[in-house]
Formats: C-alpha cells, structure tokens, sequence
C-alpha cells in the first residue's frame, strides 16, 4: 500500500472535488468502528487454486507478475516492490478463490486477534515464514491475517516516460517508443467482493480489522435502506493510503469479483494490454479513469475466467476524510473511457447466475426482490 504524509493545513473540506460529491446524512453508516480489535496495515496476498500452475504461471508472467517462489504445489507471484508476494496458487481439483491475506502491522496484533476471535496463531507458509490467524468473515469467506517474517528485496522498476505537457518540455530530440512488453506489476492494490450480506460483512472487516470506508454507493430511491457497495481503505492515520484496499458490494454471489495492480503509468497499462491481446487474451473492459479512486483501469480475464485489473495514478486518502456517498449505477463507473461491459457488469445471463439469484432470493440475506430490481436498475444506468 502506497503511502505518503498529508498536509494537516490543507483548507479543503472532506468533500471538495475529492470523491464523492455528498456526504452522510443524518443516522447513516459512520464508516468506521469506534473500538476495532486490531487496524491492518495493508492487504497482503489473495489466495487461489487452480488445476493447471504451468497455465496459470504464462499467463501471470504476461500479466507482468514475476515469480517469487515455485513448488510442484504452490506458486507465488510477486511484484518489483519490496514487501510481501501479491497472490499465492495453489494447486487444486478445480479452479477457485480461496480468500484475502491481511498484513497486520504488528506481531502482536496476532495475538490480540486471536483472543478476540478465539483463533490460535499459528506457523506462515509462505517465502520467508511468519506467523498467521485464520479466520471467516460473516459471508464464509476465509480471511487470513499475517506477519511476515522476511519481506522480498525490491526488483528492478518499469521507468515512467517523461512526458512533454505544454511549455514544459522535459523531453528533447528523443523519441518516445514504450516497449511492447508486459506492464510490469509494481504491487497488489485492492480486491473487489461480492456478498448477500452487506451490511454484517462491512460491519466486521471496520470492527474486526479496523478499516476505514472512502465511498459509499447507495441505490436509487433506496438510500433509506443503506447503501449497497463499499470502497474501504486500511488506517494508517495521517498517512495517506490506496482509497480501497477492499470494496464490498450486495449482490446474489459470494467471494471473488476481481483484484488490482499498479503498474507504473498510462503507457505501462496501454503497452502492456496490447502485449495481451497479441497473445489472445480477453479484455474485459478498459481503457478508462475510474470515479471512486481515480485510477486509470484495464480489466483482463485470465484463463480460468478471474478478472484483473492494470492500474495507475489512484487516490491517497488519511484517517481524516469522511466517507463520500454516491448513487450507483452503470455509468457512474468511469469519468471517461469505452461503455462498461456486461461481462465486467457480470450481467450476462447464465443457468449458474440464474440459480445463484434464485438461491440468493429464497435464503435468510440482504437480497430481496426490490433490493434486486434496484441492482439492476443501477447496472443499466
């Protein structure tokens, strides 16, 4: 997670050309809990299994992932960054998202979450070992909170263009040729989940893990009811970090919508995506500048179907903002770039998604016929 010290003088209010353009109303979500258990520092890793770790090591290696460590069971991708590795496949029966891997700030914050939860702290597998605590939040999903032993040496970066704007001339007699190569993945940014319940799982990643919201989205006619989707960012108090480290969004699945990576700049994400597409990989959606945390996006598929994400440029927010509350929809997703896409909507019917509504519709959650209809309203707006 990028960090970096805020100007405490800055006369700007919380909701000044900053994210969303209003804030909470009166006995709406604070955003925040006023006693977590612990606050992490960052996310981690993500953890997956896949049948085919050959497969999954060309496409990452395209993607812009270098290896960190590779067994006949596992495969560790990092980025250029020092820190952790950014994803971990393990190999499995079937293709699947296991869960988030959270970096606790302290070694003693294991213990202390181990109390609370009643969960035992236990030996890291991972390059350079450690110490972690397992545990569920309220969807099911397993969540892992870890202190790494040894952190991986930064490799060497992708260098930004210098960049002519103006009178500014930075650049001359020198031609500007980004190589054709794979944008070099600098670190792990955020994860986007979906879950039927909402407002429970948000609850216990701010109380729990001591997370802070950037945005709330809130869908039409219905902000009575509460919002809908989160972006949530870890506490580093006056350091600015990611605008979300995690999003959080009601929907009639469980686990997995996509993860992101920055890269070094636009002609990093622009260079690298056409390296894709000459292999034959599907882009999901992309090139464009988000709203919620700016970043400039290229979405991917890889070939197991996990959607991922090319970014650069995104907000730093510190403790000190308060959370922004915006309507969703469709076309609320970008400030500019192509029309979002069904398939990164995940709005292309199927039997597997019909019979996941209907199952979200016939269990005790959040999703309820209006909740639904509101949903579909907003991805096609």
């Amino acid at each position: 997670m990028f960090e970096t010290p805020v100007d405490r003088a800055d006369p700007r209010t919380p909701h000044q050309d900053l994210h969303s353009e209003q804030g909470a109303m009166r006995g709406e979500h604070s955003g925040r809990a006023g006693n977590p258990v612990i606050k992490v520092a960052d996310l981690a890793w993500l953890e997956f299994e896949k049948p085919d770790l050959a497969r999954a090591e060309v496409f990452a290696r395209d993607f812009g992932f270098a290896v960190a460590a590779r067994t006949e069971e596992a495969l560790w991708l990092r980025g250029t960054f020092a820190g952790s590795p950014c994803m971990v496949i393990r190999k499995g029966i079937a293709s699947r998202f296991i869960g988030p891997a959270f970096r606790a700030a302290e070694r003693v914050d294991l213990d202390r979450l181990a109390r609370d939860t009643g969960g035992d702290v236990r030996d890291l597998d991972a390059p350079g070992g450690g110490k972690a605590v397992d545990l569920l939040d309220p969807s099911g999903l397993p969540v892992r909170v870890v202190h790494c032993a040894e952190q991986l040496p930064p490799l060497p970066e992708q260098q930004p263009l210098i960049l002519n704007f103006g009178t500014d001339h930075r650049r001359t007699n020198a031609t500007q040729r980004p190589p054709r190569e794979p944008s070099r993945i600098q670190r792990l940014g955020h994860v986007v989940l979906e879950t039927r319940l909402f407002t429970r799982t948000l609850d216990w990643y701010l109380d729990t893990l001591g997370m802070i919201v950037s945005d709330f989205l809130f869908l039409d006619g219905q902000r009575g009811r509460g919002p809908t989707m989160a972006f949530i960012r870890c506490d580093q108090g006056s350091l600015a970090v990611d605008h979300h480290t995690l999003a959080l969004h009601l929907g009639p699945g469980t686990g997995y919508v996509h993860s992101a990576y920055q890269v070094t700049d636009l002609d990093a994400i622009a260079a690298g995506g056409e390296y894709l597409a000459e292999r034959g990989y599907q882009r999901s959606w992309g090139i464009g500048r988000h709203i919620q945390g700016s970043q400039l996006f290229d979405y991917w598929r890889d070939p197991d179907r996990f959607m991922l994400e090319h970014f650069a440029d995104g907000d730093l927010f510190s403790c000190d903002l308060e959370p922004g509350w915006a309507p969703m929809s469709a076309s609320g997703l970008a400030q500019w770039g192509p029309p979002v896409t069904r398939d990164f909507l995940g709005t292309n019917p199927s039997p597997a998604k019909l019979r996941e509504v209907m199952t979200a519709l016939r269990g005790d959650n959040e999703l309820d016929p209006a909740r639904l209809l509101g949903l579909m309203k907003a991805m096609s707006s």
